[in-house]
């Protein structure tokens, strides 16, 4: 890989500034609640580390974490960290329970070879968090329709958001690299187009779901 290209993808990275809403880092608590994930977790996107220090507050899980950012200075000692370009073989010690790849998927190339990657690290029946931008909602689709790409991936979110998915292209993936079905959910938070208001400030709170969330969840387990 060349310097440019490494020095791309670290920019890039950058730009997305390592964090995700709140409304996402709940969700992935959720569905960690929901499907009984626990054991050996790798984080893989992890950024600044805000998901993790949130998941080191369950003294039972044993946490890993992976970024091209660097270790975040705050982290918990016991939290290990592997310095990596996500694009590339990941190079980790050992198989993990579960992994979670929370607002990740969208800043990498090659979505096939990612669930590969993180496939070659779980145990059998492992399983895989992913969360993402979900551009099936009603904002997205008024994007799409009269702008010509979709709500998350606008100009200011390049070279951040580079590459768009579906649950279809999801479910395509999962089926292609030894993955059962996706299992998604939602973050029931969303924003309105052409206002400074969310879908549930608007309707106090009675709307959710696909067509009004900004970010959807799935949960998959390895088969193969």
């Amino acid at each position: 890989m060349s310097e440019d290209l490494h020095n791309f993808r670290v920019q890039a990275a950058k730009c997305s500034g390592g964090t995700s809403r709140n409304e996402t880092k709940q969700l992935v608590l959720r569905i960690m609640k929901l499907h009984g994930v626990s054991g050996k977790i790798l984080d893989f996107g992890a950024g600044i580390g805000e998901l993790i220090k949130l998941l080191a507050q369950n003294s039972g899980l044993e946490l890993s974490a992976a970024d091209i950012l660097d270790r975040p200075h705050d982290l918990p000692e016991h939290v290990t960290w592997y310095h990596q370009d996500l694009n590339e073989q990941l190079s980790v010690e050992g198989h993990f329970d579960a992994v979670i790849c929370s607002e990740v998927i969208e800043h990498l190339e090659n979505p096939r070879a990612i669930f590969r990657n993180i496939g070659a690290v779980l145990k059998r029946n492992g399983k895989l968090i992913l969360t993402m931008p979900n551009q099936e909602n009603i904002r997205s689709f008024l994007t799409l329709m009269f702008r010509g790409h979709f709500a998350s991936f606008m100009g200011s979110e390049y070279p951040a958001h580079i590459t768009a998915l579906l649950r279809m292209d999801l479910k395509r993936i999962c089926r292609e690299t030894g993955f059962s079905d996706p299992v998604y959910f939602y973050t029931d938070y969303g924003w309105m187009p052409i206002t400074n208001m969310s879908w549930q400030q608007f309707s106090f709170n009675l709307v959710g779901g696909r067509l009004f969330s900004d970010n959807l969840g799935m949960i998959v387990e390895k088969r193969t």
